[in-house]
């Protein structure tokens, strides 16, 4: 009797995406949730939103400029992004994001300077650099129409939803991932990109020196938000793939039931969100005079809340690589040092600081207007002089006032 032995060959695939996509995922979801953060002010004149939509467009407009290039670093040959434009597909997102993302670039660049024009007239006979950029950038004393602000802004902010849906769209589709494969990815990339867009502000807000109350107010509501969101969906998704037999999302659990690593990596980010929802909801809560000395230490909660998007992004675009798609286990994969590797990661977070310190350097953007004209930048910067004198002043009566012996 003959025996016949078939042995199965399943070939091992390496990863297709490299660190640089989470860079790129990462930068872009700041990018577009930092400009939904600025629009309150810039495009809709709320005025108590103007210092956060300072804070708020520098990091839109730095993210903006560097998410490209990690993209670019990702297609493994660069020079051959030309093909996305010599070869559409419509059927394709990652085509349709080659046509969404160079618009988006250009409207926030456009919005960008709208935002500073004004500043940059103001700043024209400055010495050095700055005045030099300032004289470059400005185009002349004309002032800056507020309706042309206001068309930039919301056009950008449109295409800004073109980009959260492509960025979404172009993982869920892809049916070879029950862990992407899933409607509620695109939901939860976005509540991610708000939690540490607003964590970002809260950052930049401290290190930039501007220390503004009213913003760390605000960020931490868009934290509160963001994080009940994120929660609501992770305990939609969560629910459907043990309450379904067959889908997408019972494959996807079903595919890390046994992994230890994916067990810990859920519950790390699971109190992660819980105790950044918490600890925000404490801050908010604390009475009036509590405040001043609790949202000093914002920023603490700032870091948690960028880690928490940029964490999200690696466990979703490298750790779901290592789930084989035709072999039982998993597949590992080191951290290379290279380019494609660490010193990408580190590379890329170099280059955006770079980007701040050189627009830090030679833009006014701490005097960011709805548009207008240099007027209005002196005579906002003479009304700050005059209220930052008289609350030191007032200050100072009040400390007079504590320390001198009462007589009755």
């Amino acid at each position: 009797m003959n025996s016949m032995a078939i042995e199965l060959l399943a070939p091992r695939y390496t990863i297709a995406w490299y660190p640089w996509a989470v860079q790129y995922f990462f930068l872009i979801a700041l990018s577009y949730a930092t400009l939904w953060l600025a629009a309150p002010a810039l495009v809709f004149g709320r005025q108590r939103w103007l210092p956060t939509a300072r804070l708020a467009l520098l990091a839109c407009l730095t993210t903006t400029l560097v998410a490209p290039v990690a993209l670019l670093a990702d297609l493994h040959q660069p020079l051959r992004f030309w093909h996305f434009y010599a070869y559409p597909t419509s059927s394709s997102w990652m085509s349709i994001g080659s046509l969404l993302l160079p618009l988006y670039v250009v409207g926030v660049l456009v919005l960008s300077w709208l935002a500073w024009r004004p500043a940059l007239q103001a700043n024209r006979q400055a010495p050095g650099l700055a005045g030099l950029a300032a004289r470059g950038l400005s185009f002349g004393s004309t002032p800056t129409p507020r309706a042309a602000l206001v068309l930039v802004g919301l056009g950008t902010l449109a295409l800004s939803t073109g980009i959260m849906l492509y960025t979404g769209a172009e993982l869920a589709v892809v049916k070879a991932r029950p862990l992407w494969n899933t409607v509620w990815l695109p939901p939860m990339l976005v509540a991610t990109g708000f939690i540490a867009a607003a964590g970002l502000v809260l950052v930049l807000n401290r290190v930039s020196g501007l220390r503004d109350r009213a913003t760390i107010g605000q960020m931490l509501r868009v934290l509160l938000g963001a994080c009940l969101v994120a929660g609501l969906v992770a305990g939609s998704w969560f629910l459907d793939g043990i309450n379904a037999n067959v889908g997408s999302v019972a494959a996807a659990l079903d595919s890390v039931r046994a992994s230890p690593s994916w067990r810990s990596t859920a519950l790390w980010g699971g109190l992660t969100g819980v105790a950044l929802f918490g600890a925000v909801l404490y801050l908010l809560t604390r009475p009036a005079a509590r405040r001043p000395a609790l949202f000093a230490w914002a920023w603490v909660l700032g870091l948690v809340a960028i880690h928490m998007g940029w964490m999200f992004r690696w466990v979703v675009l490298m750790d779901v690589q290592h789930v084989a798609r035709n072999s039982a286990g998993f597949h590992h994969y080191g951290i290379p040092a290279g380019s494609s590797g660490i010193l990408g990661i580190v590379g890329t977070f170099g280059l955006w600081l770079a980007a701040v310190l050189v627009i830090d350097l030679l833009i006014p953007w701490r005097q960011a207007r709805q548009g207008g004209s240099a007027a209005d930048v002196s005579l906002s910067d003479s009304t700050a002089s005059s209220d930052s004198t008289a609350q030191s002043d007032a200050q100072r009566a009040a400390h007079n006032m504590e320390g001198a012996p009462r007589h009755g």
